[in-house]
């Protein structure tokens, strides 16, 4: 049967040093490639391109809604002319309609005096006898 043999302390510092190394070389030669600054320059230009757009749309989007509002206050004004004129024409038939009414009554008045004075005339001829 083989021994097992554990690594002792110094073996393992150097070990874990030379991963370090190892990862530190790799990473230094990862920013040198010029493929990987061409990836960077492409996604700047995108992120670009994409904050540009985005920026047209809300330029877009604040022109729809001042547009929009333009467009309710044009409709609520037409309404509030509406309503008032509705309310004018309202108050001209009323006053029309209490205008007739009042004819009407005078009218009735009239009758009824024109009757009264008849009766009374009749009774005065009545009594005169003539």
């Amino acid at each position: 049967m083989s021994h097992f043999r554990s690594p002792d302390v110094l073996e393992r510092r150097n070990n874990a040093a030379a991963v370090k190394k190892a990862m530190l070389d790799k990473y230094r030669a990862a920013i040198q490639d010029p493929s990987l600054e061409e990836q960077r320059q492409k996604r700047l230009a995108i992120q670009e391109a994409r904050e540009a757009r985005q920026a047209e749309r809300e330029a877009a989007r604040k022109v729809r809604e001042a547009e929009l509002a333009r467009l309710a206050a044009i409709e609520a004004e037409k309404q509030t002319q509406a309503r008032r004129e509705a309310e004018e024409l309202e108050a001209l038939i009323a006053a029309e309609k209490q205008g007739a009414e009042e004819a009407l009554l005078a009218e009735q008045k009239a009758a009824r005096d024109a009757r009264y004075a008849a009766r009374k005339a009749a009774k005065k001829e009545r009594r005169r006898g003539y």
